[in-house]
């Protein structure tokens, strides 16, 4: 199993928001620090707000920032946000399931049983649990001092 960039990208993008929650934070300061293309970012971006996960703000001071408190963002949400289009295995899209085996198959079931195990583990965690205490997070989102 293999979790999509975008997915990847996403919860960076809302840690580093997490980490400077008390501030708008640039697109470019996020590519930076999370070694990502602000033209990738800003589809991770817009998809993040229409999930009402971070509010967006235009302008010369423009930028990102949480919408929630990083207690309310729950790990699960996310990931169902950014993997749901895409299916585990072939057979689990019965629109273009072509497995022989499809009928017959018990791998099926198991798979099922995974994906709610995985699934539940996540829906226990917070973005605040993957920020709070974490100073080495802190230090490689480090931001300069706001100019005044």
């Amino acid at each position: 199993m293999r979790l999509t960039l975008k997915t990847n990208l996403a919860m960076r993008v809302l840690m580093f928001c997490a980490v400077h929650r008390e501030r708008i934070v640039r697109k470019h300061d996020i590519a930076e620090a999370c070694n990502a293309s602000e033209a990738h970012l800003a589809v991770i971006i817009h998809q993040l707000g229409q999930a009402g996960l971070i509010e967006t703000h235009r302008g010369r001071s423009g930028g990102v920032k949480l919408a929630r408190s990083p207690e309310a963002i729950v790990v699960s949400d996310v990931f169902r946000e950014f993997e749901n289009n895409y299916a585990f295995a072939e057979c689990f899209d019965g629109e273009t399931n072509t497995c022989p085996i499809a009928a017959s198959c018990r791998l099926k079931p198991l798979l099922c049983k995974a994906l709610h195990a995985f699934y539940s583990v996540l829906e226990g965690a917070t973005l605040a649990e993957l920020i709070d205490g974490n100073c080495a997070l802190a230090h490689v989102f480090e931001l300069e001092a706001e100019p005044a």
